[in-house]
């Protein structure tokens, strides 16, 4: 338990290099994973996807391998996933960059015995035939002999979920693989890059994408299969499918229970540490509504109301149109105060929910706070504080823990950064010492943007952008600590009692009133002739988040509430 994959020993064998690459240690979380509650099908190795029954397997038989071209110049690996269980069928090859632990998976396929709504049209079929996609032999790079990458021919009705690669220019077997019907099929697109000789947007060689669902949230059926897509040399694509979860309308049966939840939290809840100068600190909802948060009315702004500890006094329903927002405390010493937050009573927020066909759980943990701090650039050898510039009251940001609904492990963290954010494979993780299986996060001075690493990230380019630094501070939030709010669980029904809050729709801060050209021009008066027009060229394309002129809105209100990370 807790290992993301373990290689067959017949395998092992292909190491002889006498550098090792990172791809040659296998990744396991730090610790093992816990024991879960029982309940439906989650964590039980398997999942029927509507008479299709397949299994993740993360133990493989390397085929063939580069040592060059791809992220960090260091190749990539190209695996069969092995052994399968009895009965069961390779969908697809799996293959990943060298420059990362290996640690990946591939989805194995049966039909169940119960399923013969048409005899002569099995979920599973041997392919007809296979077409040659591409092969080393004219590549001079550093490799482990030839690879051969081919592509299924599917019968009339299926459709290739994968590709198969050998080291033989020899067709592989017909019973090698096995095509879907395509009714259990969903359109995919190409995801990360895994390798090529070049670069990822050299439209005329030969690249390796992992794939995914093309459409994907919390109602979508598409199935990611874990295996990779081919960007030919004439830049078209291999033409593979994911696979469709036609069981989705009851997603409880692999999704995980609330005492699972609570033990998932209680595994994976993340450490959030702060900037060492970092003034504007997360607290509770609740914490910043009983100490003087105020509701406002349009045309109605001089009386403001205060708000119930659960915010049951909002108003809900409606669209972000403007007739209400949240504000500070008008007293200057309250509203000092309530800015900086309150880090010993903050709480956090989780939504849970299925993700990829309901073949992983996605849990959303959301941290408020009261107040974004102003906004640092960094222009050249200059760092400049922007005034104003990024201030805004109520700031939600987020981590996403997306987890196994085959084995409940943590196979990737998402952390939201300013309007956009960015994956982390869990081999990549920094883990708490001595925290088991909790990742650490990094919250950017004053915006609050999560990172997996600490350091400074330039959003900008050319040494001209918004500073975003993150270090280790003593302060820190143990997010799971006191165990985290569960906000919603849709698919669990009325187990979850949202709180009123959460519909809340409209802003959590007001529109700013101050003139950010007046804010931009105080700050181009500081540097050189030569940097006006380069930083004047960097701002024009900086979004409204980062300019600051207004509150955001809530957690349900985001696209990712029931969608996909972007």
């Amino acid at each position: 338990m807790g290992n993301c994959l373990s290689l067959s020993p017949s395998a092992t064998s292909v190491f002889k290099k006498t550098k090792a690459l990172p791809i040659e240690t296998t990744f396991k979380l730090p610790s093992p994973l816990p024991s879960w509650p029982p309940g439906n099908g989650f964590a039980s190795g398997m999942i029927d996807l509507g008479g299709l029954l397949v299994c993740q397997i993360s133990s493989f038989n390397k085929v063939w391998a580069t040592h060059e071209g791809g992220p960090g110049n260091l190749g990539a690996s190209f695996f069969e996933p092995s052994p399968l269980p009895q009965g069961f069928y390779m969908l697809g090859c799996y293959s990943q960059p060298n420059n990362k632990p290996l640690c990946g998976w591939a989805l194995a396929a049966k039909q169940t015995k119960d399923n013969d709504d048409d005899p002569s049209s099995p979920l599973l079929r041997q392919p007809v035939d296979f077409t040659l996609v591409w092969s080393s032999e004219f590549l001079n790079i550093k490799k482990d002999g030839n690879g051969y990458v081919w592509l299924p021919t599917a019968s009339d009705g299926y459709k290739a979920i994968g590709l198969v690669v050998t080291s033989s220019p020899e067709k592989p077997s017909l019973d090698k693989i096995r095509c879907v019907r395509s009714s259990l099929t969903d359109e995919c697109e190409a995801d990360s890059w895994i390798w090529g000789p070049g670069t990822a947007s050299d439209a005329n060689g030969f690249n390796v994408f992992s794939l995914r669902p093309s459409n994907r949230g919390t109602q979508a059926m598409g199935v990611s299969a874990g295996t990779f897509i081919a960007a030919l040399q004439n830049g078209g694509l291999s033409t593979v499918a994911c696979l469709k979860n036609a069981a989705i309308s009851n997603p409880q049966v692999s999704m995980p229970n609330l005492t699972q939840i609570e033990t998932l939290l209680e595994a994976y809840s993340p450490f959030i540490y702060f900037h060492p100068d970092e003034v504007y600190l997360p607290s509770s909802v609740g914490w910043f509504f009983t100490n003087g948060a105020l509701l406002y009315k349009k045309d109605d702004d001089l009386k403001p109301i205060a708000i119930e500890a659960t915010g049951s006094n909002l108003p809900h329903g409606g669209s972000n149109d403007g007739s209400y927002w949240l504000d500070l405390p008008v007293d200057k010493s309250a509203n000092e105060r309530v800015k900086k937050g309150d880090l010993p009573s903050s709480q956090v927020y989780a939504h849970i929910k299925p993700m990829l066909g309901s073949t992983f759980t996605d849990i959303a943990i959301w941290v408020f706070y009261p107040f974004n701090g102003p906004a640092r650039a960094k222009v050249e050898f200059l760092n400049i504080s922007l005034g104003k510039i990024g201030e805004h009251v109520g700031d939600w940001e987020h981590v996403t823990l997306r987890i196994s609904n085959f084995t409940g492990e943590l196979w990737k963290v998402y952390f939201s950064q300013h309007s956009g954010g960015i994956w982390v494979d869990a081999s990549e993780l920094e883990f708490q010492n001595g925290g088991g299986n909790k990742a650490v996060t990094y919250a950017s001075l004053h915006g609050h943007a999560f990172y997996a690493k600490p350091g400074l990230v330039l959003q900008g380019t050319g040494g001209i952008g918004i500073r975003n630094d993150a270090a280790k501070s003593k302060m820190v939030l143990d997010t799971g600590r006191s165990q985290p709010i569960i906000i919603a669980a849709d698919y669990l029904g009325s187990a979850i009692s949202e709180p009123p809050w959460l519909n809340y729709c409209r802003e959590w801060g007001p529109k700013l009133s101050y003139d950010i050209t007046d804010e931009l021009k105080k700050v181009e008066k500081l540097l050189p002739g030569k940097l006006k027009s380069a930083f004047e060229k960097f701002v024009e394309n900086l979004p409204n988040e980062v300019l600051g002129e207004e509150g955001p809105t809530g957690p349900k209100m985001k696209n990712n509430w029931t969608g996909d990370e972007k």
